[in-house]
């Protein structure tokens, strides 16, 4: 269909040929930018889910370091999924260092809900180098143990090692 045509039939899609041709190239770079920062979440929570084990996992991490002090309720209604999921996943979570809790305080009677608070980044980082490293330093003994089934090796040729930004600064 021509210009002319949509233009009679009152088809105004061509946005090359109306309106202020910067403002048309600002939505379509604000359109673009959006993208890149979905894909840039996107891959950010799947590194995370990665080293959390689930995306539940890195969902609830990336919340918490939005919004410290959340409780699991408001964790479930700020990230979309489950009471009885964020519930699950926040005690596990708990136990492994990964996040901090407090009661909340509360001037009246009842029950005082736990607050959470997820460790920083470099923390994280700090806490899950030593699995990684092991578990590089695993590969790299697997000659040794097809040659004469040991599993242990008598060096440890990856060394993983964190600089806290905080401290550096």
């Amino acid at each position: 269909m021509s210009p002319d045509n949509r233009a009679a039939a009152g088809d105004d899609t061509d946005d090359e040929s109306s309106g202020d041709p910067v403002a048309n190239g600002r939505e379509r770079l604000s359109e673009g930018v959006e993208v890149v920062l979905e894909g840039f979440d996107k891959r950010l929570i799947d590194l995370l889910a990665w080293l959390l084990d689930t995306e539940t996992r890195a969902r609830i991490y990336v919340y918490l370091r939005q919004s410290p002090g959340s409780t699991a309720d408001e964790i479930a209604t700020g990230t979309g999924l489950y009471p009885s999921t964020v519930r699950e996943a926040i005690v596990t979570l708990h136990d492994e260092g990964v996040v901090e809790r407090t009661k909340r305080a509360s001037a009246g009677a009842g029950n005082n809900p736990y607050e959470y608070e997820a460790v920083s980044p470099s923390e994280l980082v700090g806490m899950l180098s030593g699995q990684v490293q092991d578990e590089l330093n695993a590969v790299l003994c697997l000659d040794d143990y097809l040659s004469d089934g040991t599993t242990e090796s008598s060096s440890e040729a990856v060394t993983i090692t964190i600089d806290d930004p905080d401290e550096t600064a």
